[in-house]
């Protein structure tokens, strides 16, 4: 006999224990992961602090792994290149220079389970590196050099539930890098309805997945992005949700269609974005801000936010682009996309130029 449990009396009741299920599952993960980072965490103190105080010499490891694998038959991740992670692990998270660079309304918004206080000191620390997998841990300190460039990704990591494999886009995409050197630029009104649009929106955005020639058409391009959503939100950020393509408005009997459209469910508003294969002009702008306000008028819910405007451009002077938005009364932003990996080495000398920090060589 087949039900059908799409259209029957208990629907909101199932709906309510799945609901249980799932917090559930996520409050076990969260607890198992917990535990094994502060296992790692601590294996890594004990073995630092022997081979710290020449107790124990390069051989000791060594005999540690034959040691693990006698006494806890079938026991796994134990190997002598794992504990030397470890070790690295409490290391270089222990140091007072990761601790500093944690930033100070991170540091006064983290409150330490029952479990971490027992750590005294490094509660802290650990309430911040028990948020992310003990994988993705192994990513970042692969790919990452500065305490700075560690803590955004651990940040973004978990803010965005990033799995294994996106986290390694991120960081092979130099995120971290092209968020310090280019600032969104946003229109007044943008900066004051939504302050915290700056972290949220980027300068530029990577579609190198999307392996288009450089001489490619609008058409190409948008087509490109709505087959490869889903790569293309792990760049935009997880709480943008994808409304449609061709977003028809009707407006004076006339038909418009916005490019693409998305909603945004921490800015609790829709985002029209429309691109432009060519160099930013101003006249671009003028036809973002009618969209704008036909989805405000026609389409935007009463509980929800005034809609956002995102013009992704091939290029842009951003001296036009400040020109051109300083009076805009819409809230806006200008953005560029790149159909390539950009060179990681490049961005880190702009950035020691942007700073003023002498390159040291090894």
């Amino acid at each position: 006999m087949e039900i059908n449990i799409n259209n029957n009396q208990y629907q909101t009741q199932f709906d309510e224990i799945k609901l249980i299920i799932n917090n559930r599952r996520k409050r076990a993960y969260k607890a198992v992961n917990e535990e094994i980072i502060l296992n790692n965490w601590e294996i890594g103190h004990y073995v630092s602090d022997k081979i710290t105080s020449a107790k124990w010499g390069s051989k000791v490891i060594e005999m540690l792994v034959i040691y693990l694998k006698q006494a806890i038959p079938g026991i796994k991740g134990y190997e002598k290149r794992s504990i030397e992670r470890m070790v690295r692990f409490y290391n270089e998270y222990s140091s007072s220079e990761f601790m500093s660079a944690i930033p100070t309304q991170i540091k006064e918004r983290i409150i330490a389970s029952d479990t971490l206080t027992q750590f005294g000191n490094d509660s802290i620390v650990l309430s911040l590196l028990t948020q992310i997998s003990w994988s993705a841990h192994l990513e970042i300190m692969s790919g990452c050099t500065s305490a700075e460039e560690r803590i955004f990704y651990i940040l973004l990591c978990s803010r965005e539930n990033l799995s294994y494999q996106e986290l390694r886009r991120q960081i092979d995409t130099c995120v971290y890098e092209r968020s310090l050197l280019g600032k969104t630029k946003q229109s007044p009104v943008l900066k004051e309805t939504y302050p915290n649009a700056g972290r949220i929106f980027k300068d530029s955005y990577m579609i190198d997945f999307l392996n288009l020639p450089e001489n490619h058409s609008e058409k190409n391009l948008q087509e490109g992005l709505v087959k490869q959503m889903k790569k293309f939100i792990l760049d935009l950020g997880k709480d943008f949700l994808f409304v449609g393509e061709e977003y028809r408005l009707q407006v004076g009997m006339k038909d418009f269609r916005i490019d693409l459209l998305f909603f945004h469910r921490g800015l609790q508003c829709l985002v029209a974005m429309e691109i432009k294969i060519n160099e930013f002009k101003p006249e671009y702008l003028g036809q973002l801000d009618f969209y704008l306000e036909a989805l405000d008028r026609q389409v935007k819910k009463g509980n929800e936010n005034p809609s956002v405007g995102l013009l992704l451009c091939a290029a842009k002077n951003d001296e036009v682009v400040e020109y051109s938005m300083s009076r805009t009364m819409s809230p806006m932003l200008v953005s560029q996309y790149q159909l390539q990996l950009p060179d990681k080495t490049i961005l880190e000398k702009k950035l020691q130029e942007l700073v003023n920090i002498p390159r040291i060589d090894n």
